[in-house]
Parts: structure tokens; C-alpha cells; sequence
């Protein structure tokens, strides 16, 4: 074959395999249109403000229509209509006066940011990009301040090698307090500075004080960790601990905990840290494997989000702080839970 003849069949070849993948995705595409213009699996109210009073925030995952979108149900009927608002969202949280919104845009290179809306949802505030994937965000109680994680490399955590960067912004200005990395960290009653630690999942106990997960991805070793913001220091509480969430209370914290497995493979667990007492309960009558940050429904009842058997669908289930029940499905097709109590 000569160099002229094997040139034009690797042109010939590249075109042919570029023209598959175009196909690929444009029929991708149409799939995907199709689903979305396809009226909803479930009873919706499209583009109306959220509920009055208590209700709970999530991200709509029922097909058709709103996938995908904001959506809301009163806390007094979870399982019935839902108000969807015209905002998608990857992950979602809420506050009395604002919602934190952070979403992936979609396209030959994506990109990602985090946008604050209105308590209804119907006005941008603020918004600023994000590195990654994204992955958790929470209100401080008064609503001054919202936290961010998102993946930098990788797209999970049980990921080899994930990355992450959690950052806390200011409400009233965007102003940004920079990454958690760049904070003093205590391991232990000693400084460490690991080149591979990484931060996720800030749960807030006011505007000045969190806690949060640190994980070094070489020693497998993760830390539930306790925010001071005025001194940007963060100091070792426990071992085994991810995705903090304090309960209303301020007694008690939520989090998951790896009971079996590693890196792909993990399992983990829903379990409860008394902070006066220091002793944890593992709520291991939750056999399924929950990658959540869970949310506090009222200060008896955990909230978190599991797939179901419908790929990229997932439900809402309450399980017993105490462990002493099954869990329970609250809202179907549904992820991403926050409560909103106006009381």
C-alpha cells in the first residue's frame, strides 16, 4: 500500500468513525428532547411559585416533563402534587430566602457554577463557576452563608484519586471565603497539611462555625473536622465520618459511615454521632448503600436520597434517628432533599 492509498483510508476511516459518534449523539440527544417533552410521571404544577409554610425542596427525577428541575411538596402531604419551578439542577438546597442551585451546562466542553435564586425561585441573585462535577451545598440556619463541594477530578467519592474543592460564600456580597484547603487544618491537637486532603460536605452550626468532612485519599482516613471561620482553622472530632449534617437540635449529627468494601466497592451506612456523649450509632437497619448527605427532616427523622430501579431515577426515604424502624419511602422520583420550616 502506498503512503498516498494508506493516508486516504485513515482519512476515509476517521470520517467514518466521526460520523458514528455525531450519530451517537445526536440520537443521544433526540432520546433525551423525547423524555423531556414527554408529559411528567408524575402530578406536577409547572412554573408556579413554591408551597407556603413547611415543605421540602428536592430535584425532580420523575421522567418527562421537569426532570431534572426544582420542585417542591408541602411537609403535611409529601407524596402528593409538586410544584416544579423552571430551574435544573444537579444538587439542590434551601433556605428561608434563598435556593442554592448547582448545575452542570451541558455541551462539547461542559462547565458547571452555582446560581442563588429567590425563596420562589423565580429570581437570580447571585451566581459563580465551579471546577467540577457538582456535589453538596448547605445554608448556614440564618441564611448568611451557602457552602459548595464539587469534584475536580473524579465523580464520586468512592473514585480512586477523587479531587474535590469545597468553598463558602458570602450571601450578601458572593464575597468568597476561599477553599477549604487553603485553611488551617488539626489533626489530632497537631497542624498537618497533607497534599492529598480533600473537604466535602459542610453542615453549619451558625454564620461562624461547621463541620465537615476532610478525607486523605492515600491513607484512606477521613475526619469529621470543626470549622472556625473567624480563625479559618478546622480541628479533628472523629474518625470514619462523611457528609456531616447536624440535627435541628444541635445535638446530634448525621453522616455517613463505610461499613464494608473500598474504593469502588465501598458500603456505607447511615449513622449518628451524640456530640455530648461521643458515641456513634450505626443505623445499620438501612442495609442499602447511601452516598447522600443526609438531611434532618425534624430532629426524630433523617432524610436521604437511594436509587431505585430505574437508571438515573431515585426516591426520598425517612428513616428513625433511632433506628428502631424500616425506613420509608416519603417522595418518590425524587433527590436532594432540604426542609424548609417557616416556623
Amino acid at each position: 500500500m502506498t503512503p498516498r492509498v494508506k493516508w486516504l483510508v485513515i482519512s476515509l476511516v476517521s470520517v467514518i468513525a466521526i460520523g458514528a459518534t455525531v450519530g451517537v449523539g445526536a440520537y443521544a440527544w433526540a432520546q433525551y428532547q423525547q423524555r423531556q417533552n414527554s408529559p411528567s410521571a408524575v402530578d406536577t404544577s409547572t412554573g408556579a411559585s413554591m408551597p407556603d409554610g413547611d415543605r421540602i425542596l428536592f430535584r425532580n427525577m420523575a421522567s418527562g416533563q421537569g426532570y431534572g428541575h426544582v420542585a417542591g411538596v408541602t411537609l403535611t402531604e409529601p407524596d402528593g402534587p409538586r410544584t416544579v419551578l423552571d430551574i435544573a439542577c444537579d444538587r439542590v438546597a434551601a433556605s428561608l430566602t434563598a435556593i442554592s442551585c448547582l448545575r452542570s451546562e451541558r455541551g462539547i466542553a461542559p462547565s458547571y457554577n452555582a446560581r442563588l435564586y429567590d425563596a420562589a425561585g423565580q429570581t437570580q441573585e447571585l451566581e459563580w463557576p465551579l471546577p467540577g462535577v457538582p456535589s453538596r451545598t448547605r445554608f448556614s440556619p440564618d441564611g448568611s452563608l451557602v457552602a459548595t463541594t464539587s469534584f475536580v477530578t473524579g465523580h464520586a467519592y468512592a473514585s480512586i484519586g477523587f479531587s474535590t474543592e469545597t468553598v463558602i460564600h458570602r450571601i450578601s456580597d458572593g464575597e468568597s471565603l476561599g477553599s477549604l484547603e487553603e485553611w488551617s487544618l488539626i489533626i489530632d491537637g497537631e497542624p498537618s497539611a497533607p497534599v492529598d486532603r480533600n473537604y466535602w460536605g459542610i453542615t453549619f452550626v451558625d454564620d461562624t462555625t461547621f463541620y465537615a468532612t476532610v478525607g486523605m485519599t492515600t491513607i484512606g482516613q477521613t475526619y469529621l473536622v470543626k470549622g472556625d471561620i473567624a480563625t479559618r482553622t478546622m480541628t479533628s472530632v472523629l474518625e470514619s465520618v462523611e457528609c456531616p449534617s447536624l440535627s435541628p437540635d444541635g445535638e446530634r449529627i448525621a453522616f455517613k459511615r463505610v461499613t464494608s468494601g473500598a474504593g469502588p466497592t465501598v458500603h456505607w451506612t447511615p449513622a449518628i454521632y451524640d456530640i455530648a456523649s461521643g458515641t456513634v450509632t450505626v443505623l445499620d437497619i438501612e442495609s442499602r448503600n447511601i452516598d447522600d448527605q443526609i438531611a434532618w427532616l425534624d430532629d426524630d427523622t433523617l432524610l436521604y436520597g437511594a436509587p431505585n430501579d430505574t437508571p438515573g431515577d431515585s426516591d426520598i426515604w425517612a428513616l428513625a434517628a433511632d433506628g428502631a424502624s424500616e425506613p420509608r419511602l416519603l417522595i418518590r422520583h425524587a433527590w436532594s432533599p432540604a426542609v424548609i420550616k417557616e416556623g
